[in-house]
């Protein structure tokens, strides 16, 4: 019955579109990798998901590579224990890299996509998501055979929308011209790394694309992998993200940097956000770090990593934060980090004429 259900109330969560998409997403959402299925199992996945829920976020990311498709399969179970209604919930996964080492169990040709789809579906045990992912862009597949199958799966109504995941801008723009010229459904979002520490894809490459297509951005990794929380200037705690995942390429990659002198100076910047947000902003400079994405106008979505409830709230109280963050405050955050994306030279159009020639 209708009553049974755990009804939704957003709280002070603030809503936007997903893109030029009329599909509206918090401007927090919750995310699955490394933890729910991977790291976390069991019990903590529901308080994580029914402390997010109660406290207004209704959009949970996964993807059928995340702990080999045990992600979904643990979000879907505590969809059902905590009886959510399926019309209150935004949901998402990803397609490109399966969970098994078949030839055809990876990348974006049409067998996988509808057939990694299926999977999903069955794994979340749900009818459809919200948004299906290209988890990554494939190469070796026609960019045509890739567009039509992602509106094979929406036409089957086993997801709404579909967007890219890591994709370049050429990439995006290819998939909206062959959408365009075929009357087909285009990528309505990118889910991309963006934070303080890294700018010029988000910032630069995607900027015609934010104007062109209304394209949204759900973002990953707003923390740094951790770095921009400030735990890490001291060290990596034993506990920390970094010390349990050190053999990821990804977070490899952030541990071998402090020892460069790049790495220190990416140290001393986390070091002075955290005195800017103490002494100015009166939180963490985990809460300026998540705040100051959420307050790029092409941000549709944050996406969290949680590995405990806790964590969950207390990133939430970068909601707080999102109004401070004035034209004076921006411009002490730009001075700090030093990084700002120079905009693409072009050459101007030579003037014309009164009579409009050249």
């Amino acid at each position: 019955m209708p009553g049974e259900y755990k009804e939704f109330d957003p709280k002070n969560m603030p809503f936007r579109r997903l893109g030029s998409s009329g599909l509206r997403v918090p401007v927090f959402s919750l995310g699955g990798w490394l933890t729910l299925g991977g790291t976390v199992i069991g019990d903590p996945v529901k308080e994580i998901i029914k402390v997010a829920f109660e406290n207004g976020i209704n959009m949970f990311d996964t993807a059928e590579g995340y702990a080999q498709g045990k992600s979904e399969e643990e979000m879907g179970r505590v969809i059902k224990e905590l009886n959510l209604r399926r019309s209150d919930l935004v949901i998402s996964t990803k397609i490109f890299f399966g969970t098994r080492e078949g030839p055809n169990d990876k990348g974006l040709s049409r067998k996988h996509i509808i057939e990694g789809t299926k999977a999903s579906l069955e794994r979340l045990g749900l009818d459809y998501v919200d948004i299906i992912f290209a988890h990554r862009p494939d190469p070796t597949v026609p960019m045509e055979e890739t567009v039509r199958a992602f509106n094979y799966v929406i036409d089957q109504g086993w997801a709404f929308y579909w967007a890219t995941s890591e994709w370049t801008a050429q990439e995006i723009e290819e998939a909206h011209h062959i959408a365009h010229v075929y009357g087909l459904i285009a990528p309505v979002a990118e889910q991309c790394q963006h934070h303080m520490l890294h700018r010029e894809r988000p910032e630069k490459e995607y900027e015609p694309l934010y104007k062109k297509y209304g394209l949204g951005t759900t973002v990953f990794s707003a923390l740094a992998g951790g770095l921009l929380t400030g735990k890490y200037n001291k060290g990596i705690p034993q506990d920390s993200r970094l010390a349990k995942h050190s053999d990821l390429p990804f977070l490899k990659q952030l541990i071998d940097s402090f020892g460069e002198e790049e790495g220190k100076r990416k140290l001393q910047v986390v070091q002075q956000l955290n005195d800017l947000a103490t002494n100015e902003l009166g939180c963490s400079v985990a809460h300026l770090a998540l705040a100051w994405v959420a307050k790029n106008p092409n941000t549709s979505t944050v996406i969290l990593g949680a590995s405990k409830p806790e964590q969950v709230l207390d990133n939430l109280k970068a909601i707080e934060v999102i109004p401070k963050l004035t034209p004076e405050v921006m411009d002490k955050i730009e001075k700090i980090l030093g990084n700002k994306p120079e905009p693409i030279s072009t050459w101007g159009r030579p003037p014309l004429d009164k009579f409009g020639r050249l």
